[in-house]
């Protein structure tokens, strides 16, 4: 059996149905730290950081992924954290695919966040006052 990280990320056409509850509990094992939400139409998890930066780094660096795989997951970003939620609206619910890319971005955060995946920092802010 192929690692779900590995298989190829098929775009839905749709015409499919999406997967039932009872039906992601194989994917799910492969992704154990991912939840089913909306009534088995979304699966998501909440990644942990130690400041903001590094929830943005890993954000952007999901979108890279996004756009190269163009499965497109819906994320919220916060101070140490970023929420990254899967679906495939074609068919208003979840498919293979969906947990191919969950597997990805496991793959992701298992891995170096860096400063590459971020913009410059503006320089700082003289707060010293020019005495007038």
């Amino acid at each position: 059996m192929v690692a779900l990280a590995e298989r190829s990320c098929t775009p839905c056409q749709g015409g499919v149905s999406p997967l039932k509850p009872s039906e992601c509990a194989s994917y799910l094992a492969e992704v154990p730290d991912w939840e089913l939400r909306d009534e088995g139409r979304i699966v998501a998890r909440r990644f942990r950081f130690p400041d903001y930066r590094t929830a943005l780094a890993f954000a952007n660096a999901v979108s890279v992924l996004a756009e190269e795989i163009w499965h497109h997951p819906e994320l919220l970003l916060g101070w140490g954290f970023c929420e990254v939620s899967l679906t495939t609206r074609k068919i208003r619910g979840l498919h293979e695919s969906d947990f191919v890319m969950a597997a990805r971005i496991d793959a992701l955060a298992s891995g170096p966040i860096d400063s590459a995946w971020l913009p410059p920092l503006p320089p700082p802010k003289n707060t010293k006052r020019k005495a007038g």
